[in-house]
């Protein structure tokens, strides 16, 4: 019986040491790996925040060259900017400018023009009225110089035609001679050169003139005597209305 029991208890012991081998062993590894863990972990944190710190740096300094680059760029663009903008708005001030000075022009045009208008009102006020202060002063006679005339005007206010030949030659029948003595003949008959057709125009006398025209809507003839005034020009000195 003793014998027996021995093998059994020594059996048993062994099971035991194999046993507390096996925890052992695995306390151990699960000790290593626990360990393996927290060298990972320290590691991870420790060179991981320098990693991320030195990529946060170098994003940092790749955003500033970036924004720098874009700041050099647009500062660039600016500056070659700046001659095309000063000669656009030299160009527009240019443009202004003239723009004004056209403007100013037409205005000093359009008052000119409205003065001109002025002026000519007022002469032709002074002709309506000298024409006015002339006819009070005609004096109408029935008859004439021969049996052709029915009726004789005379008029004391009639003025010489102002002349602006420099030397002027009286007894010549053309050029700016026969323009002011036709001008005088307008003037003592009321006649516009544009209605009248001159049938004669010659001497009748030294310095002395004599016309017959044809008033073309009333078919009325005239016969005007006109004389030179030294240094003044041709005054009309009579007019003769003829029958038919």
């Amino acid at each position: 019986m003793r014998d027996n029991k021995q093998p059994l208890d020594e059996k048993s012991r062994s099971m035991v040491r194999t046993k507390r081998r096996k925890t052992n062993i695995i306390l151990n590894s699960l000790i290593i790996i626990v360990f393996l863990l927290i060298i990972f972990v320290s590691v991870k944190i420790f060179f991981g925040d320098d990693e991320t710190a030195s990529e946060k740096k170098t994003l940092a300094g790749a955003d500033s060259s970036i924004i720098k680059d874009r700041s050099e760029t647009v500062n660039a663009d600016k500056q070659s900017d700046q001659p095309k903008n000063t000669e656009k708005n030299k160009q527009d001030q240019e443009k202004i400018n003239a723009d004004d000075d056209e403007e100013q022009d037409d205005q000093a045009a359009e008052n000119e023009k409205e003065q001109n208008k002025d002026i000519k009102k007022e002469k032709d006020k002074e002709k309506d009225k000298d024409k006015e202060d002339a006819e009070d002063q005609e004096v109408i006679t029935e008859g004439g110089s021969d049996p052709d005339v029915s009726k004789t005007i005379v008029n004391p206010a009639w003025e010489p035609v102002e002349t602006t030949q420099a030397a002027p030659n009286p007894n010549e029948y053309g050029g700016q001679n026969w323009n002011e003595m036709v001008q005088a003949i307008t003037y003592a008959t009321g006649i516009d050169e544009s209605n009248m057709t001159i049938l004669f125009l010659g001497n009748n006398g030294p310095n002395k003139s004599v016309g017959t025209i044809l008033q073309k809507d009333t078919k009325q003839k005239y016969r005007v005597y006109i004389d030179w005034v030294d240094g003044s020009g041709w005054q009309p000195t009579m007019v003769e209305e003829l029958n038919g």
